[in-house]
């Protein structure tokens, strides 16, 4: 990367300036979180597509550092460290450089890019700070003049209460869960789950077989198979851990499969992609066969979708999408994505976010903080102008 010259430093500042005077006029305050931030935040919370691309480094002392991939987790650090009550409502913007190295090995340039969002913080209508955020986000694009996108919504809040309202082990929920982001690994362990596909016979099994077998807990043989084979433990992986995750699995081959019912009130869920008030319909449907805590998950969305009318924002153009979840893996509720169309056909993403209520807690705070926010790729937006000039 050569950097930018003069004209096009003024032009980004300009670009960032307008749509962060949208979010200050909506009573955000701007912050310029730091730019070297603590390694361990992005590595353990922010999911595969951020984890793997992060510029990590450790410094005299042995902290392990990183240049930030994104500015919401640092805007979250600034937040517990700076309000003095973590849980009074505030809100945030900012404009700045993020870091991320290229998804190639071939290509080992530094790769930084203008990041410019918006986090609402603190107790607060769910629904309306959702829909605030989006509608947000949309008046920025428009003080940027940006047009002719597409707008995809998401609830990871209905997912977690659909599963919630199955009954299955609390062990196959987090799995669940944890895969939604990969559809072929999710696909492969729903099907697992039911008995569709036959376990197929590893050393693992063999394993299982000598501990299901064995006398001794479950931490005791770990121990023991240990010494008696000269192994080593492998890093960052406690014996309680290996241990735990091994009884697990000796749990599941006595477990009863999901039944062919549940595993079909999932799939029908997932299958969801229509217009948000058509969403509506087909998951009120859905949960006239759950307990109340997926119907709850249901009115909500149903109260953020009415919010989203309030703001006047024109939702027949909008799509919701069961399956989408969006690559940071800290979202737990409403997820957003804003693309448009390139020159030859492709899709950019130029903006995105959503609700991420348990980040706040994950990094230090006493008590569980609601959030939701956005970021917009202004790099992008600049990179489009100069294009069309």
């Amino acid at each position: 990367m050569t950097g930018k010259s003069s004209t096009q430093r003024r032009a980004t500042d300009a670009l960032n300036a307008s749509m962060t005077n949208v979010f200050e006029a909506a009573g955000a305050e701007f912050i310029e979180p730091d730019i070297i931030q603590p390694a361990d935040v992005f590595l353990e919370r922010s999911g595969e597509h951020i984890r793997s691309r992060t510029y990590v480094f450790t410094d005299p002392s042995g902290a392990q550092l990183c240049l930030r991939p994104d500015l919401t987790v640092p805007a979250c650090r600034y937040h517990l460290e700076q309000a003095g009550d973590a849980r009074v409502a505030t809100r945030y913007c900012y404009a700045g450089k993020a870091f991320r190295h290229s998804k190639t090995a071939a290509d080992t340039s530094l790769r930084e890019f203008d990041q410019v969002g918006l986090e609402l913080f603190g107790d607060g209508s769910v629904a309306n700070d959702d829909a605030e955020t989006l509608a947000l986000t949309l008046a920025a694009l428009d003080a940027a003049n940006v047009s002719g996108y597409s707008i995809q919504l998401g609830d990871l809040g209905l997912f977690t209460a659909l599963l919630s309202a199955i009954d299955m082990p609390e062990r196959w929920r987090t799995s669940l869960k944890r895969q939604f982001w990969r559809p072929r690994a999710f696909r492969d362990l729903l099907n697992r789950l039911t008995g569709k596909a036959a376990k197929a016979r590893t050393s693992v099994s063999d394993l299982l077989d000598e501990m299901a077998s064995s006398a001794l807990d479950a931490v005791s043989f770990v121990e023991q198979k240990l010494e008696a084979d000269g192994l080593e433990m492998i890093a960052g992986r406690s014996i309680e851990q290996v241990a735990g995750r091994l009884s697990e699995k000796l749990l599941d081959r006595s477990e009863p499969a999901l039944s062919s019912d549940h595993a079909k009130l999932i799939d029908d869920y997932l299958s969801i992609r229509c217009s948000p008030s058509q969403a509506v319909t087909k998951l009120k449907q859905l949960g006239a066969q759950t307990d109340g805590e997926f119907a709850s998950a249901v009115e909500l969305f149903e109260a953020r979708f009415e919010a989203i009318q309030c703001a006047g924002l024109d939702t027949a153009d909008m799509e919701f999408a069961a399956v989408f979840g969006r690559s940071l893996e800290y979202y737990t509720g409403f997820v957003f994505q804003i693309d448009r169309q390139l020159a030859d056909g492709a899709n950019e993403t130029i903006a995105g976010g959503g609700r991420y209520d348990t980040m706040l807690k994950d990094i230090g705070a006493g008590t569980m903080i609601p959030a939701v926010g956005c970021a917009i790729y202004a790099s992008r937006l600049v990179s489009a102008s100069e294009a069309a000039s």
